[in-house]
């Protein structure tokens, strides 16, 4: 049967991208859904992009878009760069697309559009921060919820393990899929260097940007998949570290 596999945060660990997928070895049928960052960190995220649409054209591959994404978008839609996407690894991606003709930026612009708010599929979501309205991702006011919101994790995390799906204080957030997949917040903020799962809520950022490493699960085992640390395939870089 073939397999679907959801990948965390990247932010231009092209390398960590390539060893996670040796590693996985995945079959001609299988999936792939990305949960958004894709640039700002590492020095390849031109070259990512180029390679993710690459990737698209031999296996199916769903793209959701993160916050860095879209701020990327703005600037390759000719926007001028927003100061705190330069300052969270923004240059480095600035100056990956230096070395890409005006024409392989159109190319790259029309992938961006063409990035999804969120996906959905089986009672399960794939979103990269979360949602904040009681009625779902498609009834949010403002789209970059999508991208920003944290406290859908932070609901999870807080959840009581004693409270029932059944009780009136249940949060009807958290009941309106039978899983829920998000990236945005990297699990090395709560030490942790695996997916972590709470509730119902999968967090697939395992800090990739930072020390981390880049993580992939099979939504229906739930096995995972790790790279090396990114920060060890690019030594002489900094990523989004301090």
């Amino acid at each position: 049967m073939p397999a679907t596999y959801v990948i965390g945060d990247i932010h231009g660990a092209l390398k960590a991208l390539k060893q996670l997928l040796e590693r996985i070895g995945p079959e001609k049928d299988d999936r792939f859904i990305f949960l958004g960052d894709y640039v700002d960190g590492w020095s390849e995220s031109a070259e990512l992009i180029h390679f993710l649409m690459e990737l698209s054209s031999q296996y199916t591959c769903i793209f959701v878009k993160g916050n860095h994404d879209a701020w990327c978008e703005m600037w390759l839609a000719g926007e001028q760069p927003v100061a705190s996407w330069l300052q969270h690894g923004g240059r480095a991606t600035v100056a990956s697309y230096h070395k890409l003709s005006d024409k392989d930026k159109l190319h790259h612009l029309a992938f961006f559009n063409r990035m999804l708010n969120y996906y959905e599929e089986n009672d399960r979501l794939f979103i990269h921060a979360g949602y904040a309205s009681m009625h779902g991702p498609a009834y949010e006011r403002f789209e970059a919820m999508c991208y920003w919101d944290r406290t859908l994790w932070e609901l999870a995390l807080a959840m009581d393990k004693r409270l029932k799906k059944d009780s009136r204080c249940y949060p009807k957030r958290l009941l309106l899929y039978n899983e829920i997949y998000i990236g945005h917040t990297p699990t090395l903020n709560y030490d942790e260097e695996l997916p972590m799962n709470r509730v119902n809520v999968f967090n697939i950022d395992t800090g990739a940007a930072f020390t981390g490493k880049l993580s992939a699960m099979n939504i229906d085992t739930k096995e995972v998949w790790q790279s090396d640390p990114a920060y060890l395939l690019y030594p002489n870089e900094k990523g989004r570290n301090p």
